[in-house]
């Protein structure tokens, strides 16, 4: 009973899905059942198990990426999502050691978003609308601003 207590605050901050994702993978790389720090461990470190790149390949990704950025082949929407929070200018211009701890930042918080099973989505861009509307000639234009004058009095 108290061993469950332990495991449970220890456990306790991190999501169900990055616990059981976590568990499958120390089963299956250790030769005896995880004790509770290799759980933990692999949950900290786990990003890899849900499909995520580590954060500075994450960076270097997202600074080498082709523009227009939306259409570029990410890895993972968090990379995308990340570079976009940063700012594309700031990751073009700035050096990596300026720039890579506030990339860490943003793409951590995604990561935890996407471990506690959130589904980041691209964003997409608006269709067209059906009917363009075609630009006034000179005298539609003139007729409409006597209208708007004769309307506001003036």
């Amino acid at each position: 009973m108290l061993a469950k207590k332990y495991w449970l605050g220890c456990l306790s901050s991190y999501a169900p899905a990055q616990i059981v994702a976590a568990a499958r993978y120390a089963v299956k790389t250790h030769d005896f059942l995880p004790t509770v720090s290799v759980v933990v461990k692999a949950c900290e470190e786990g990003v890899s198990l849900f499909g995520l790149p580590q954060a500075h390949e994450a960076y270097i990704e997202a600074c080498r990426a082709p523009s227009p950025k939306s259409k570029a082949h990410w890895s993972h929407e968090a990379v995308y999502l990340a570079g976009k929070a940063t700012g594309w200018f700031l990751l073009a211009s700035e050096p990596e050691d300026k720039v890579f701890p506030l990339f860490q930042y943003y793409y951590h918080l995604l990561c935890q978003r996407v471990m506690r099973g959130e589904r980041l989505e691209m964003p997409t861009q608006a269709a067209l609308p059906e009917h363009i509307p075609q630009p006034l000639s000179g005298e539609e234009n003139h007729a409409r601003m006597l209208k708007l004058r004769m309307e506001l009095g003036l």
